[in-house]
């Protein structure tokens, strides 16, 4: 169940849709994922343990070719059979874990931008539905002017057609614009209605036809300098391959570590001994893979053409964010100069109406041509609305843009 809200802005808005889309539950996903990862690196110096047994039996054993007088020498059972209890201790593994945990916590990083990125479009979303609303409130008010224009002349022709000087088709006449406005009305709250329960779902409260939805600030200052999730994401990647050059180096290292063995079998470590014996030994282990150094040139050479790979989208990234930028201050520049041209054409259409008015009480004009100067009028301040709304939404869509 939603909580009411009786008045909300933009920036608002765009942090609930965040916090309240199913995406950012994402965020605690990988970070589990990290911590149980690393969890299980750290183990990798803990003792390590097995329990291993084994029988077998052979055609030949080993024998001492030497026959001495009066000395029996003893041969060894072709069945043997023994089970041991080994437990290794790692030393140094030449960095590998350290670095296979700065890979964990690289990649968890760059994962939680890729998320970042992709609750950034809801941003957009947002803006799109807002300035849908706020451009609708200017039209409903434009028509509540406009049925008032025509109810005054609705009026005005009642009382003339007392007097005998006009005609009741031109009350049919006003009477069909009234309709027409009312049919606007319905259409424009009926959107309006649908726009808001979009926007209640993603600011997961609830807002309805009584919620004030504040004007952003039109006076907002633009930076120049991009901003976005993406750019994050890029150097996240490169923070990932940097430690991957790491783990390279780590993976061609030595590894030491501490051996103990305890067991049972027949033979024991006295191999002509034919009867089961106990036995343990003990000791450190050295263990180089050198066949790591075959593919290590490669690997250094696959990180190089990955970070090259990454260099390229950037720039692209770079260089479509700034056409994108480029054509919006166009747009801003574009708005500036039709809204200073707006008031201009407003106060003409009111004159050029008002004239309109006057002929037609002095019987020298007709209603077909007052209605238009009416809708005329109507029709600039409704450009100039437009106008208004599609320059804030401009500037808010330029700072989306640059991600500030």
């Amino acid at each position: 169940m939603f909580s009411q809200v009786s008045e909300i802005n933009l920036e608002e808005c765009q942090e609930k849709a965040k916090d309240n889309y199913p995406l950012i539950k994402q965020y605690r996903l990988i970070s589990l994922s990290e911590n149980y990862n690393l969890d299980n690196l750290i183990k990798n110096y803990l003792p390590q343990v097995s329990l291993n047994g084994q029988a077998s039996y052979q055609t030949q054993v080993t024998k001492i070719p030497v026959k001495v007088p009066g000395i029996n020498v003893p041969e060894m059972n072709k069945d043997q059979y023994k089970i041991t209890l080994d437990v290794s201790q790692l030393i140094w593994d030449g960095g590998a874990t350290r670095s296979q945990s700065e890979i964990t916590k690289a990649s968890s990083a760059l994962e939680k931008e890729k998320t970042e990125v992709n609750l950034y479009t809801i941003r957009e979303k947002v803006n799109q539905l807002y300035f849908g609303i706020l451009t609708i409130d200017k039209q409903l008010k434009q028509l509540d002017v406009l049925t008032s224009d025509l109810q005054s002349n609705y009026n005005l022709v009642i009382a003339m057609l007392k007097n005998g000087v006009a005609m009741v088709s031109d009350l049919d006449l006003i009477k069909v614009e009234l309709l027409d406005t009312e049919q606007n009305k319905i259409e424009l709250t009926t959107l309006r209605s649908a726009y808001i329960k979009m926007l209640s779902l993603f600011v997961h409260e609830e807002l309805n036809e009584t919620t004030h939805l504040q004007i952003p600030d039109k006076n907002l200052s633009i930076q120049e300098e991009i901003n976005r999730p993406e750019l994050r994401m890029y150097d996240k990647q490169y923070s990932l391959y940097k430690v991957q050059e790491s783990a390279i180096k780590a993976k061609n290292m030595p590894k030491f570590s501490l051996f103990a063995q305890g067991g049972v079998g027949r033979p024991g470590l006295n191999m002509l001994e034919s009867d089961f014996k106990t036995y343990a030994m003990g000791g450190i282990r050295l263990s180089w893979n050198f066949g790591n150094l075959y593919t290590k040139k490669n690997e250094y050479k696959l990180l190089e053409i990955d970070r090259n790979a990454v260099d390229v989208q950037r720039e692209t990234f770079l260089f479509d964010t700034n056409v994108q930028l480029t054509q919006i201050q166009n747009e801003i520049l574009k708005y500036e100069k039709l809204m200073k041209k707006d008031e201009e054409i407003i106060s003409l259409r009111n004159r050029v109406k008002k004239a309109g008015e006057s002929k037609y009480k002095n019987g020298i004009y007709k209603m077909n041509d007052l209605i238009g100067d009416i809708n005329a009028e109507n029709q600039a301040r409704v450009t100039q609305s437009l106008h208004e709304m599609q320059f804030l939404q401009s500037i808010y869509n330029y700072k989306n843009i640059q991600g500030n």
